[in-house]
């Protein structure tokens, strides 16, 4: 085994610059294996076991897509892929950090005081700044050891970042006896600390969707978030009983949410907020006026999206409460064709994932997630599930892309101590 020790603030290896310090995989590990990954490279690298492991997972997020920075609605689930902590306590200021990425072993090794004043960059910064997210909020963090394994694939548009911070948070937040895990209303506050380390520390202005759905969710429910007062929903969502599947498809078009992009979308959105009078564009009552007093096209497909996709939000759930599953389909589609063409945050392989799908049987596909890569899922017909992956599959050949992966995928656990 290889491994790669980062003691400076500024070194950064090929690998911290593209990850989150999680590998990649498209097998979700049951949460016993999972845990025994975890330990074991704990123990490898501390000769010692951990105090305990903590598990949290990744998301996807059925409809709802760049609303919840608009203090919109939106609808994830959790993924059964998760990031497993296992951790122990310290009695000093030091923090050591380990993570198996790609199948080599990364190090890091720093103190409190490093990470408050936020020298942390790379993939640390997703481990380590979760403890400078707690003292904002007023909490003290003693040093730690973590060893993270990971099978959320990353840059997939699947929160594998997110999952990270919040198997941390709720190491810390027990080791530390906060007691913020023991129900919803802390956990939504260990939401708040997650998204402010994105948010400061990593660079990422992420709105909250992400680790609400990996603290969040309940098993066999997508979660309905109300991003303007953080209340949430759990909503039932048995896709077998009326015999569907949802298909995540991995473009592995990988994608990077403190690149600018993301930043932009946000920032255009807060523009138009200002011009409206209003704090978020949830606020907006009436669509048209509003477009009306944009100062460019551009500015006026953003808020357009995030109207109408809020809009999807609630038809998508009223839909589910009636039992009518098969009719969330169009929804689906309209929400890829508003993010492709109006937000513009698609790109040349999902709208291929999502064509070829939809041409194979799919009922409904969309592109899942921040955009500018990463995955796409499709609603199907369990009986056609297989066709629709060949098809996805053979025009990724013909139109010469990276061999996607595809799986199925069901609601799945928040995160918690699993060990």
């Amino acid at each position: 085994m290889d491994h790669r020790s980062i003691e400076s603030d500024d070194a950064e290896t090929p690998t911290q610059q593209r990850s989150t310090g999680s590998p990649s995989t498209e097998t979700a590990w049951s949460r016993g294996q999972g845990a025994c990954k975890a330990a074991d490279l704990f123990t490898e690298q501390y000769a010692t076991a951990p105090h305990g492991v903590w598990a949290s997972p990744g998301r996807v997020n059925l409809i709802g897509e760049h609303t919840d920075y608009n203090g919109g609605l939106c609808l994830p689930i959790a993924l059964p892929h998760a990031t497993y902590a296992a951790m122990s306590r310290r009695d000093d200021d030091v923090v050591r950090i380990c993570s198996r990425v790609h199948g080599e072993v990364v190090t890091w090794q720093g103190t409190l005081g490093e990470i408050l004043r936020r020298k942390v960059k790379g993939w640390i910064a997703y481990t380590a700044g979760v403890v400078w997210g707690f003292h904002d909020a007023g909490y003290q963090c003693t040093g730690f050891d973590v060893a993270l394994e990971s099978c959320v694939p990353l840059g997939a548009g699947l929160s594998s970042s997110a999952a990270v911070e919040c198997a941390v948070a709720l190491g810390l937040d027990e080791l530390d006896g906060f007691g913020l895990a023991a129900d919803d209303r802390g956990r939504a506050e260990l939401v708040d600390i997650a998204v402010a380390t994105e948010n400061t520390v990593v660079g990422a202005p992420t709105g909250g969707l992400d680790q609400a759905a990996s603290l969040r969710t309940q098993e066999g429910r997508a979660l309905l978030l109300d991003c303007l007062d953080t209340s949430t929903r759990q909503v039932p969502f048995d896709l077998a009983a009326s015999g569907l599947q949802l298909l995540v498809i991995d473009t592995r078009a990988r994608h990077s949410l403190n690149d600018g992009q993301y930043a932009s979308r946000r920032a255009s959105c807060e523009q138009a907020a200002a011009l409206l009078g209003v704090d978020t564009l949830r606020q907006i009552d009436d669509l048209g006026a509003a477009i009306a007093m944009m100062p460019d096209a551009t500015t006026a497909a953003r808020v357009r999206h995030v109207v109408t996709e809020i809009q999807r939000v609630q038809d998508f759930v009223a839909l589910m409460d009636a039992g009518r599953v098969l009719d969330v389909s169009p929804l689906m589609n309209e929400s890829h064709e508003s993010l492709r063409d109006d937000y513009e945050v698609s790109c040349a392989e999902l709208d291929v994932a999502v064509a070829a799908a939809r041409s194979a049987g799919a009922l409904g596909a969309r592109m899942t997630g921040g955009g500018f890569g990463g995955s796409a899922i499709a609603l199907v017909r369990e009986v056609d599930g297989a066709a629709v992956q060949d098809a996805v599959r053979a025009q990724y050949r013909e139109h010469g892309f990276i061999a996607p992966k595809i799986h199925g995928v069901t609601p799945g656990r928040s995160g918690a101590r699993v060990s």
